[in-house]
């Protein structure tokens, strides 16, 4: 799972951004980046290494900046390589303009990359993402709020993106479609990341973005457009993400933190709950549980296997038959679901694109 940070503030960001990418570790990641706008040029510092070395390549170059975009990545086009990973930019050399990270697939990068290559565009990585940086690059204005909404329309697939450009100081702006976004509000400053424990510390006020939404963040503005273009208003909810839920502590690794804090963690979901009652999930919930006499379990990865430890309980409990698959295989097959039965989906992160695929 990758991850997203971006910032546009009066104060030195850098650290912001670095701490963001911390408390996204636990998604997993294989390479990382930083890119600041500094004196009207772009920087961008990446690594193949661990968030913590990153974090001694800015300090000792000394970057510094009031915009900027983070990222963690997961390879999928590419291999994970300090050419792959984020933040790219467009055009790729020392007159970079446009700075661009992103979540996702996007499933028509090849046609895309054909037609910027023809177009004169040079390609340094072999991602999808540079795709983008390079579209809204061709495509822009002169105002990137306007560039994004109309480059977005050119991608099919998934993403989350964050992007700022090299002629609009203190401007961020980002889009998501099938892939999670929310908007961090401070005074006079805000943010963009993936989820809202990036900015645990920073701000507790956030928007949760919804499919198609384009977001202008300026220093005391943010602007936010659905995907049919219409300004709307996204409620501010209060967050209380504690900044220690997503540190490794004293486990060797993220998994083992998450077996471990495992009774803990369904113990608080439980948490003034006097029986496992049908409203518990819903408006309708009873007249769907009534109706059912099986269910289907998708997943993927680990979450398949937690799946198939669901399929012992709930024919043990509830004597309903259940069937467990692995979303990627069956998202691509024809299948024919029998009319009374539910299917449920599980995925660690809820940006597994097989799975959301499948569902």
């Amino acid at each position: 799972m990758c991850g997203i940070v971006g910032a546009v503030a009066q104060r030195n960001i850098t650290p912001v951004l670095v701490e963001g990418l911390k408390r996204l570790e636990y998604r997993g990641y294989d390479s990382c980046g930083v890119a600041l706008h500094v004196d009207g040029k772009l920087q961008r510092s990446r690594s193949t290494s661990r968030v913590a070395d990153l974090e001694t390549q800015i300090q000792s170059s000394g970057m510094e900046g009031f915009t900027g975009i983070a990222h963690t990545r997961w390879a999928t086009h590419g291999a994970p390589a300090s050419h792959n990973a984020h933040p790219h930019f467009s055009p790729t050399d020392e007159n970079a303009r446009i700075a661009l990270v992103h979540n996702g697939i996007i499933e028509n990068h090849d046609e895309l990359r054909a037609e910027l290559t023809a177009l004169g565009y040079v390609f340094q990585s072999q991602t999808d993402t540079e795709v983008i940086a390079h579209l809204v690059d061709h495509m822009y204005t002169g105002d990137l709020f306007d560039t994004v909404k109309m480059a977005v329309k050119r991608l099919h697939g998934a993403y989350a993106i964050a992007v700022f450009a090299r002629e609009e100081p203190h401007r961020v702006v980002a889009a998501r479609q099938g892939s999670p976004l929310i908007v961090g509000v401070g005074k006079g400053e805000n943010f963009v990341a993936s989820d809202a424990m990036a900015l645990a510390g920073t701000t507790d006020q956030i928007i949760y973005l919804e499919e198609g939404d384009v977001v202008d963040l300026q220093l005391a503005k943010c602007w936010i457009v659905d995907a049919e273009g219409r300004p709307v208003d996204r409620e501010v909810k209060t967050v209380h993400a504690h900044t220690g839920a997503a540190e490794l502590g004293p486990y060797r690794h993220y998994m083992q933190k998450e077996i471990f804090e495992q009774p803990r963690v369904i113990g608080d979901t439980l948490e003034g709950v006097t029986g496992i009652m049908p409203e518990l999930f819903g408006d309708g919930a009873y007249k769907v549980f009534h109706e059912i006499d099986r269910v289907l379990i998708l997943a993927c990865g680990t979450s398949y296997y937690a799946g198939l430890t669901a399929k012992y309980w709930i024919e043990s409990v509830a004597k309903v038959p259940v069937a467990v698959e692995i979303a990627s295989e069956y998202r691509y097959r024809d299948s024919v679901p029998h009319p009374k039965t539910l299917v449920v989906t599980i995925t660690q992160s809820g940006e597994t694109a097989d799975t959301l695929a499948a569902l």
